[in-house]
């Protein structure tokens, strides 16, 4: 690596931090020697900023992978179901090689190699100039660069399973590469994390890491953990050896002696228990925690503060409110009358009936009105739901103005799922008094002002088996809307069996049969009324006569279906049946290669899991 060439464009200017200022106030050429680069922190740590650009570019996290990568599993679904819809098949497990909206040349499997190239190169560069072992500096950046890349091959694998490794930067030697068993890429990036915790301070603890656009110690190991339940949990696997091959691939563990839980699990618990340990992030009220993550200009990381890292989009980058806040039909909370915006995908409709009522993050995650464009709140039909964790009208120092791009900066890590993924692998190691503490505290935030429930529900946990199935239960409630829980049941071996769970459910609400026959008074029909800024709705939970007063009447809003400008819109049979999948979700829990990343690649990568035969 004699030369490396520095390019500094508008891109990557707007997701740098504060400290990228002293290097553009600086007059720098526009290529270097890599000894030059990796010896001054400046320029180094410009480098690595370069590629953060990856994560922002159009087709990358940013349009194509933040919004799709996560649906549906049993408790989110897309909001539209069209098979026709590209977007459908997407969320639908009936995705394409050729599927118009991902079968791109700057898609996000490219973009993410993109960065991978840029932290390679950022990597190699430190360790042979940057003198780390001596400056604390340098080790914090070659630890912040090991951690984002491994982050961006935890993704990959997320989407792909199997993908190439590549940990140097490439030469005409290794241009063109075939997938790697995603086992060597486990085990590497476990490694790098081993070496990069230790470079890395807690949160709060220096300017960067009091940031939740730069990388911190609790991050790291918070990612160490999720690395190690996704190398030691299930997936649609080819067969030993076959991987590129096109083997259909079965649904299993892997057969590697060093990624099996009881290698992986202590030393993923010792990183959990020393981030708690260290008391430098806390759980935060519910709601303030979702309000401020709409603030644009809130990235405190460190005590008092949940949140550990966000995807580093600008202010005028991403779009997370754009496609996930609560629907916005012409108010002026999304840009005014001509705008529609969010609300592409949401809740599944049992969602908030599994809730307890006394938990506070039921109304705060699911929400079943919409703003129209009187800036009120209407009720949009029982089928559509909304994460209201994500909300325009939240965004109040810099309002949405009904673009393409919102700038919120989506949450990768925060500290709730540290306790969470803290209690699972102490249940796994037999710990189960230590994983109610990690649990309850989660528990606790949830029924704030009923804290005597909480703590009942947890002391009734007796066994092992109890409190894995409470875990699962709670992480769906607790992270509803933010596209984790299909990775969670892919490694649990839940996902079609849990999918399906929620289809029956699902029929049942809309036969008011089963588990709906009766309960609470429903009988299908609500009234509701708009009252004081606030959408009132009646018949949904437990009244059992009408209201008296000015309430307008939705007959059947449950099983009722009317066209698509309706305000009526139920649950139907061909919605109920096939809309959270078309295909095998289990065949098809990854993304294929898609047909621009083959042909590109000299016909060294190929399709698995039976994507070459459709």
């Amino acid at each position: 690596m004699k030369k490396i060439i520095y390019i500094l464009s508008a891109a990557i200017v707007a997701v740098c931090a504060s400290s990228c200022e002293k290097f553009l106030d600086s007059d720098s050429p526009s290529a270097f020697d890599a000894a030059t680069v990796f010896a001054n922190y400046d320029l180094a740590e410009s480098q690595y900023f370069s590629a953060l650009q990856s994560f922002g570019e159009t087709n990358s996290y940013r349009g194509r992978y933040l919004p799709w990568i996560g649906l549906n599993s049993d408790i989110e679904w897309y909001n539209t179901y069209k098979t026709t819809d590209e977007k459908y098949q997407i969320a639908g497990y009936t995705l394409l090689p050729n599927n118009g909206q991902l079968n791109l040349s700057n898609g996000p499997f490219a973009k993410m190699y993109e960065g991978i190239e840029r932290l390679n190169l950022c990597i190699e560069g430190i360790r042979e100039y940057g003198n780390h072992e001596e400056k604390a500096d340098m080790a914090y950046l070659l630890g912040e660069a090991l951690t984002i890349r491994a982050l961006f091959y935890y993704d990959l694998i997320r989407a792909w399973g199997d993908v190439p490794a590549r940990f140097e930067p490439i030469t005409s030697a290794t241009i063109y590469k075939a997938k790697d068993s995603r086992d060597v890429i486990f085990k590497q990036l476990l490694a790098d994390l081993d070496e990069a915790i230790p470079y890395l301070p807690y949160p709060g603890k220096d300017a960067r890491t009091s940031r939740t656009d730069r990388v911190n110690k609790m991050f790291a190991q918070g990612l160490y953990a999720r690395i190690a339940l996704m190398a030691s949990g299930y997936a649609i696997r080819p067969d030993d050896g076959m991987v590129g091959t096109h083997d259909l691939g079965t649904v299993r563990i892997t057969s590697d002696p060093d990624l099996q839980k009881e290698v992986l699990y202590p030393k993923a618990l010792t990183y959990l228990r020393e981030a708690i340990a260290s008391g430098s992030a806390s759980l935060e009220d519910f709601e303030t925690l979702w309000k401020k993550q709409s603030n644009l200009s809130n990235l405190t990381a460190g005590p008092g503060n949940e949140t550990l890292y966000v995807i580093p989009f600008s202010d005028g980058r991403g779009r997370w409110n754009y496609t996930f806040a609560v629907r916005s039909e012409g108010s002026s909370y999304a840009g005014g009358a001509t705008v529609t915006r969010g609300g592409d995908a949401g809740p599944v409709p049992v969602m908030w009936f599994r809730y307890d009522p006394r938990d506070v993050r039921r109304d705060i995650t699911c929400v079943n009105w919409r703003w129209n464009n009187n800036d009120e709140k209407e009720l949009p039909g029982i089928q559509k739901w909304y994460f209201g964790k994500y909300r325009f009208e939240w965004m109040v120092n810099q309002p949405y103005t009904g673009s393409n791009d919102d700038g919120v900066k989506p949450v990768v890590l925060r500290y709730a799922d540290i306790l969470l993924m803290a209690a699972e692998i102490a249940n796994e190691q037999g710990e189960l008094n230590e994983a109610k503490g990690y649990f309850k505290q989660v528990r606790d935030r949830a029924f704030k002002g009923n804290e005597d429930a909480s703590e009942a529900y947890v002391n009734a946990i007796g066994s092992k088996d109890a409190m894995f199935n409470a875990i699962v239960d709670e992480r769906a409630f607790e992270f509803c809307g933010e596209m984790t829980r299909k990775f969670d049941l892919i490694r649990w071996n839940m996902l079609k069996k849990k999918m399906d769970e929620t289809i029956a459910e699902m029929k049942e609400l809309r036969t008011l049969s089963g588990r709906y026959a009766g309960i609470n008074g429903m009988d299908g029909d609500v009234y509701c009324q708009y009252a004081d800024g606030e959408l009132q709705v009646w018949g949904l939970t437990g009244e059992t006569t009408a209201p008296k007063g000015n309430w307008e009447k939705k007959s059947g809003y449950i099983t009722k279906t009317v066209d698509s400008k309706g305000m009526d819109t139920g649950l139907y049979d061909d919605l109920v049946e096939h809309s959270l999948y078309s295909d095998d979700p289990e065949q098809h829990m990854f993304w294929p290669i898609f047909n621009d990343t083959m042909s590109n690649s000299q016909g060294n990568i190929v399709n698995d899991y039976g994507y070459d035969s459709i």
